[in-house]
């Protein structure tokens, strides 16, 4: 290798690192951002150029359609007032479970070789539970099925449920007559009896806060089933036997001998 060459090689190597550096580059020390609701927000949006000394900084909120958060040095839309910027790191204050989503954040360097940067933040927000939405029946009658029902659909994450029994916690296993999904909230039984009698009540948790309840709600158990016509002219009650559980039961109403009171009578089955 000549002297030239020599003294060629290392420029060569300088060009070649500010082609590759002259760029700006864009970090985020959270890109995944968990926070409770109606607490701040930090998203956080870091940068460095080589030769731009005054890059342009915006936000976006990406969903189904682009929406600007921060734009031309403004907050824009439900952002104004409850928003401030730090260099490129934007606080969101009293978030939402609205808040939610992916946000971008866009450094441009017009005299960089590379002239814009980016990077996303996703920022999810935590809602407590709320008190759930409960099911329970009035009245059963011995022997027959039953489900209850219970739904919170506020909280994020999802609420898992717990059912209790005049306070007392109800588990499943192999052996009792109920099961219960703690994911969809429903406890069925597969034939009540008198012992399952008594106040129910089902309470929502996602580890977001303290668990809710629903209020208590008592259910009874019966022997019979009273049916009555539409019009409330009768009422009669059927005692249900043990081999009848899928027999409907039926009833008759015979109108007075007088003809004049016949066009005010009916014959019917339930």
């Amino acid at each position: 290798m000549t002297i030239t060459q020599k003294s060629t090689f290392p420029a060569l190597l300088l060009l070649l690192y500010v082609y590759i550096s002259a760029s700006v580059t864009v970090t985020t020390r959270k890109p995944k951002l968990e926070v409770h609701e109606n607490t701040n927000a930090v998203l956080s949006c870091e940068f460095r150029t080589e030769r731009e000394t005054h890059p342009r900084v915006e936000w976006k909120k990406r969903a189904k359609d682009v929406s600007y958060v921060y734009f031309d040095g403004e907050f824009t839309d439900s952002f104004k007032g409850r928003a401030s910027i730090d260099g490129a790191t934007v606080t969101l204050r009293g978030v939402t479970q609205k808040d939610s989503g992916v946000y971008q954040c866009e450094v441009t360097a017009r005299h960089d070789k590379i002239k814009l940067g980016e990077v996303m933040v996703t920022l999810s927000v935590l809602v407590p539970p709320h008190a759930p939405s409960c099911h329970v029946p009035e009245t059963v009658v011995r022997g027959y099925s039953v489900e209850m029902h219970c739904k919170d659909k506020l909280s994020v994450p999802p609420a898992t449920y717990s059912w209790y029994k005049d306070n007392k916690p109800l588990n499943s296993a192999p052996e009792i007559n109920y099961s219960l999904d703690p994911k969809t909230g429903t406890l069925k039984f597969k034939s009540v009896s008198k012992s399952d009698e008594g106040q129910y009540r089902c309470e929502a948790a996602n580890g977001v806060g303290a668990p809710k309840s629903c209020a208590g709600r008592h259910m009874r158990i019966t022997e019979s089933v009273c049916l009555c016509c539409r019009r409330g002219c009768c009422c009669s009650c059927h005692h249900k036997s043990k081999g009848d559980k899928k027999q409907s039961a039926k009833t008759s109403y015979n109108p007075p001998t007088d003809p004049r009171h016949y066009r005010h009578t009916q014959s019917f089955v339930l």
